[in-house]
């Protein structure tokens, strides 16, 4: 960790097949690693062998100013209003995957809910490095580099 940074965090928001690569690589980069599910009945049988954390609320997650906010699925009813949540607190960064060549449904999500366009601004979209990445692993390999690059001051890829 560089001086001056606080403690890496990770806030991997419904449970995914991205959101359990994010947990098993997370921690071995030295992120605490927390998965909020606010549907229970989608973590029933989930294998967590990793160390991570599930809640059920982004409130229980505590993200503060050294935490990574990442909603892992855009299908779901519950995205706007967690992003409307997530921009309210003190997250460093907050992103959203989905496919970079269409509006992500966030946006008329959080219109709907009244959040300013400058505000729908900070959700990232497209998250991570582009490698091509297709499968959870490849996804949650390049969210995790992205991210430390961005906490690093590093435009990611191979331009130094």
């Amino acid at each position: 960790m560089s001086e001056g940074q606080g403690p890496r965090r990770l806030v991997a928001v419904f449970a995914s097949p991205v959101a359990e690569m994010l947990g098993r690589f997370g921690i071995e980069l030295g992120y605490q690693v927390v998965v909020v599910e606010p549907d229970p009945t989608r973590l029933q049988g989930t294998p967590r062998p990793h160390g991570d954390r599930v809640v059920a609320d982004l409130a229980a997650a505590a993200p503060d100013e050294h935490t990574d906010v990442l909603l892992t699925d855009h299908h779901r009813p519950e995205i706007g209003t967690l992003l409307r949540e997530a921009l309210a607190g003190e997250s460093r960064w907050i992103g959203i995957l989905g496919n970079p060549r269409h509006e992500g449904p966030h946006v008329a999500a959080l219109r709907e809910l009244g959040v300013p366009d400058e505000e729908i601004a900070r959700v990232h979209r497209p998250v991570g490095l582009n490698i091509g990445s297709r499968t959870p692993p490849e996804i949650a390999l390049a969210v995790l580099a992205g991210l430390i690059a961005d906490r690093n001051d590093r435009p990611g890829g191979f331009a130094f």
